[in-house]
């Protein structure tokens, strides 16, 4: 059964997809059938741009989800707290 939970969000950033590097605008966050991960269900993360065929696909089990969450998190208290954040 498909969720239809999807979340999206500007973001600035950076990728590397098929053509090199591009400027990232906007993640589309879902929770549903995966394309290629082998599982029912995915969290599934598209980093876009505003030019068509530009993206960056990420498909990771809820597992992975989380921990990749917990990493990210960490990651920023951290930097913080070195006042490395601007």
């Amino acid at each position: 059964m498909c969720t239809n939970i999807v979340e999206q969000t500007p973001i600035t950033g950076a990728g590397k997809g098929e053509r090199g590097w591009f400027n990232m605008k906007t993640a589309l966050v879902s929770y549903d059938h995966p394309v290629r991960l082998n599982d029912e269900h995915a969290l599934n993360i598209d980093f876009l741009s505003d030019v068509v065929g530009e993206r960056v696909a990420v498909e990771l089990d809820a597992t992975s989800a989380r921990a990749l969450v917990a990493a990210v998190t960490e990651a920023l208290r951290k930097a913080e707290e070195a006042n490395a954040i601007v």
